[in-house]
């Protein structure tokens, strides 16, 4: 007669709780790699900028804390309604981040935008003129911006790195690990009764 162990009451909890473990860090590795791709990778690949969006001007979608990612627009294909980047002043590094009202011709012949943020009650004073414009928003992820403002270019890239070497090293644990276990599994058990 052969007989095999039973498992105990505190192996089964130790066996849900390893399972339990594995699927909210694989929850939390999932996440980390989405916000990377959305907050660094594909700006990249994409010829986008991120920007954080400060004040509630652009309220209740864009909200302070959003990441929003602008991508270079060529300004005929800028309409009403078009969500823009700005520069306030033509070569200075301060953006708005508005969206377009009405679109008009200057006395030179150059194209100019009127923009208004959503919650604000009338359109901003200044027109804003090509040259200005970073570009179009591409898409946005709220509160995002909070991390993308705490971390400068150096630091980004550094936890970029630093993240990216974690989850390299966990997925060799978890690989190593079951492994290891695979191979234990095979092995005769030697517990086996006879009588």
């Amino acid at each position: 007669m052969v007989m095999t162990p039973m498992s105990t009451p505190r192996e089964e909890k130790h066996s849900i709780l390893g399972w339990t473990g594995q699927v909210l860090a694989w929850f939390v590795i999932a996440g980390v790699v989405v916000l990377l791709t959305l907050g660094v990778l594909a700006p990249r690949v994409g010829g986008a900028t991120p920007y954080t969006i400060l004040t509630g001007s652009m309220e209740p979608g864009l909200p302070p804390g959003t990441l929003v990612v602008v991508k270079p627009v060529q300004p005929e294909k800028i309409a009403v309604g078009t969500v823009i980047t700005y520069q306030l002043d033509s070569g200075r590094p301060t953006v708005v981040t508005h969206r377009v009202v009405r679109v008009g011709i200057d006395g030179t012949g150059e194209r100019i935008f009127s923009t208004q943020g959503d919650a604000n009650n009338a359109p901003d004073q200044k027109p804003v003129r090509p040259v200005q414009v970073r570009g179009e928003v591409w898409y946005s992820v709220p509160y995002l911006g909070h991390l993308n403002n705490a971390l400068t270019g150096g630091e980004r890239a550094i936890a970029v790195y630093v993240v990216g070497f974690g989850l390299l090293l966990y997925a060799a644990t978890m690989f190593t690990g079951a492994a290891r276990e695979r191979r234990r599994d095979r092995q005769p058990d030697r517990t086996e009764v006879s009588s």
